[in-house]
């Protein structure tokens, strides 16, 4: 197993050498580094203080990544850690309280992967209000309170455009244990160190191959969606910069198996395109619960997908009535 590849541990830190241009970075903002240390098996770790009402807990359990599990923090019962891998790099998330450390990184890897990828530059506050403030009514304005102080904490991720694209392909029709397992094996096959396949990678195993890891179905998109991102067929970078949110789903949905829903989930999650607004079985129940008289998402502009987050993790985790 490669070094890449470590077993998650609590924190059980010791003083690093004194480096003040990257703990006191003023790129950093709030939050900020506030210390950067090794473990006691010589892992480095980053500490940020000041995530304010940042959930670790709620960001990594609401449909977003499949890559990452909450582990247990038996000497810290109050902390919340998960572990996982993200753009090939395996690391561990411990909150406790408002602070956050990252363990198997470097404050110049916090600044340029993880701060972006936690969306931590984002205005969370300022887009609560946004969202309260389009709702139509006060009923609707009441029923969507409840849902953003349930789901406050959450940030959208700012995910590798081809996981995201494969992960919501082996999501169709499944469950997350499942899903995980799927994603699992197919990094496991074939991916670098266990880190997610490139195009290229899951473009050369056969429909055959990817059906023998319990794909099903879904093992011809997936390959579909592996050959057309190889050969540039449908360009994930010409995604990322288009501004035509229709013309986005246009390209995606030239893959066979991607539709409206895995289309809207590969936007939001995969390329920062918040204005996406997925629908799903737990989102049609909580629309039709709480808004029977119908409901406009076009007033939200670019905080639809945030709102769609909280209406999810209200229905699938809250009392939802």
């Amino acid at each position: 197993m490669s070094g890449n590849i470590f077993q998650p541990e609590l924190q059980d830190i010791r003083p690093a050498p004194e480096n003040p241009s990257s703990t006191n970075s003023p790129k950093s903002g709030k939050p900020r580094i506030t210390d950067v240390g090794f473990t006691a098996s010589d892992r480095m770790y980053v500490t940020l203080d000041g995530c304010g009402d940042f959930s670790l807990r709620k960001t990594f359990d609401c449909g977003q990544t499949f890559r990452f599990d909450e582990i247990p923090c038996r000497e810290a019962p109050d902390a919340v850690s998960v572990f996982g891998n993200a753009f090939g790099r395996w690391i561990q998330f411990t909150q406790i309280g408002d602070r956050l450390i990252l363990t198997g990184t470097t404050p110049d890897e916090y600044e340029t992967i993880w701060k972006p990828y936690l969306d931590f530059d984002e205005d969370y506050a300022a887009a609560d209000e946004a969202i309260l403030a389009a709702m139509p009514s006060d009923g609707y304005r009441e029923t969507m309170s409840r849902a953003v102080g349930y789901g406050r904490g959450i940030r959208i991720l700012r995910q590798d455009p081809f996981e995201t694209l494969i992960s919501f392909i082996v999501s169709q029709n499944n469950n997350i244990p499942r899903i995980k397992k799927i994603i699992t094996a197919l990094c496991e096959n074939y991916g670098e160190n266990r880190a997610f396949p490139t195009p290229e990678a899951l473009a050369g195993a056969s429909v055959d191959d990817l059906f023998a890891l319990r794909t099903g179905f879904r093992a011809k998109y997936i390959h579909d969606a592996a050959v057309k991102v190889a050969s540039g067929e449908v360009n994930l970078s010409e995604i990322a910069a288009c501004k035509d949110y229709g013309k986005c789903t246009e390209m995606l949905c030239r893959i066979h198996g991607v539709g409206p829903k895995v289309s809207s989930c590969v936007l939001l999650f995969g390329f920062h395109k918040t204005e996406a607004f997925p629908v799903d079985v737990w989102m049609k129940k909580s629309l039709a619960r709480h808004f029977p008289d119908g409901f406009d998402p076009a007033p939200l502009g670019r905080y639809k997908g945030l709102c769609q987050q909280y209406l999810f993790y209200y229905e699938r985790w809250g009392d939802g009535t």
